[in-house]
């Protein structure tokens, strides 16, 4: 009995070291005076665009669209990230990236074009794709072999309009432009 109560204590303590030991990584907030994403250097908004990482040496990187975080990604690798997140879509909370569910469509504003969206679970992108009728649900599995291109027609339409960063794709787009027609 006595051998059996020291093998139990001897196992619980190494469960409760190694749970003390593993690094736990949190989203930061996004701060609009100063974070600005490290890949095309545009204004990251604390918006449902915005992404981030962090490294298992705890340095944080910030991105105004998830294109710009899978760039990133793709120069430097994905051994040294210790958690990557994404935003959802209707609620802005933070996702972490292989739980988060994504909407593509080439016709989605995004900041930087690339098209793609995120949400907390698979219903809730179907909802999108049905409610707009457009775009195609992925995993973040699929990502890894999603065509990263950005919609070169829509980036150029809103240099034109003298807009820096692209609006959120909805139905508030079509009532604005029906207020500066007028």
């Amino acid at each position: 009995m006595k051998r059996w109560s020291l093998v139990l204590m001897v196992a619980m303590s190494l469960v409760i070291l190694a749970a003390c030991g593993q690094k736990k990584y949190e989203p930061l907030a996004i701060n609009e005076d100063v974070d600005i994403c490290v890949v095309c250097n545009m204004q990251v908004k604390d918006d449902a665009f915005a992404t981030q990482l962090t490294t298992k040496d705890g340095k944080n990187y910030k991105f105004d669209d998830i294109g710009c975080m899978n760039e990133w990604k793709t120069s430097n690798g994905t051994e040294q990230i210790g958690m990557d997140y994404v935003r959802d879509y209707n609620d802005k909370s933070w996702i972490e990236f292989s739980k988060a569910s994504y909407v593509y469509d080439a016709s989605l504003r995004t900041p930087m074009a690339y098209g793609v969206i995120s949400f907390k679970d698979k219903a809730a992108a179907e909802a999108f794709v049905k409610e707009q009728a457009l775009g195609t649900v992925l995993t973040a599995g699929e990502l890894a072999s999603h065509e990263w291109k950005q919609n070169k027609d829509m980036m150029n339409m809103d240099m034109q309009s003298g807009e820096g960063h692209m609006e959120e794709h909805s139905s508030e787009e079509g009532k604005h432009s029906e207020e500066t027609d007028m």
